[in-house]
């Protein structure tokens, strides 16, 4: 199969979530994300933002830019299949619906790992 330099602007990918149940269990879920197709410039950026960021807590010194989970999700996270309220009605994207998830501890983390683990399976299956 040939390479497609132009690529889509979004793809969708997988996402697990893993929150804190009742007895002391892990409750597994499961949602599509679509993901912003981010460009290497733009993920080399956030990397560098992020060692920044360390090193300044590091130090004792304040980072000159803040670099969260939740920010980054934000950038990353255009769309979703799968989530739904508590009566099993599909919510759709929306900014007030993103802003009610990643307000759940954990999941903007989670989400970003998804988001970077979906390049790391290309890499490995190479």
């Amino acid at each position: 199969m040939s390479f497609v330099l132009k690529q889509k602007q979004t793809y969708v990918w997988p996402v697990a979530l893993l929150l804190p149940g009742d007895g002391g269990h892990r409750e597994k879920s499961t949602f599509d994300a679509e993901f912003k197709r981010l460009p290497q410039s733009r993920l080399s950026e956030i990397g560098k933002l992020v060692r920044a960021a360390d090193l300044a807590v590091k130090n004792g010194e304040e980072p000159e830019q803040e670099v969260d989970a939740q920010m980054l999700a934000r950038e990353m996270l255009v769309g979703w299949s799968g989530i739904v309220d508590d009566a099993g009605k599909d919510i759709p994207f929306s900014e007030a619906a993103l802003n009610q998830l990643l307000d759940v501890p954990s999941v903007a983390t989670q989400i970003v790992q998804a988001f970077y683990e979906s390049y790391e399976d290309a890499k490995r299956k190479n």
